[in-house]
């Protein structure tokens, strides 16, 4: 069973519009679906509209949260310091993927494995299930 941590920006699509492609993670049976207080926070202050608040509410009680250890990234990792609990609140719980859509930042490891935690964009991650 694949344990997927939800980066903030993977939490704002998926709510910034009712009928979001993104939705499809939380109708997967297979799968367990993880993030935290940050990234939570960090998409809700980005949304503007009631409904688009509520819709995240709804999602995220289907959503265990686990924060970041206080440790630092492994070996050869390098993040700016605002994604830093996202990839240590991965590992934290032992996900099996981080799914983000923050190209900027986490790039360089997409398709890498860092301490269990393979790095990929949510839209990638869907269309490899189906393969």
């Amino acid at each position: 069973m694949d344990r997927l941590f939800l980066d903030a920006n993977v939490l704002f699509s998926a709510v910034y519009r009712p009928a979001a492609g993104l939705l499809q993670l939380w109708k997967l049976q297979d799968v367990k679906l993880y993030s935290s207080r940050y990234a939570l926070e960090e998409a809700r202050v980005n949304l503007t509209e009631d409904d688009q608040q509520k819709r995240l509410s709804r999602l995220t009680e289907k959503v265990q949260l686990f924060e970041a250890a206080g440790r630092e990234l492994p070996r050869g990792v390098s993040l700016p310091e605002k994604d830093l609990p996202i990839l240590l609140a991965a590992i934290e719980a032992r996900c099996t993927h981080l799914l983000t859509g923050d190209v900027r930042h986490f790039g360089l490891y997409f398709g890498k494995k860092i301490e269990g935690v393979t790095i990929i964009l949510p839209g990638d991650y869907l269309r490899n299930r189906r393969t």
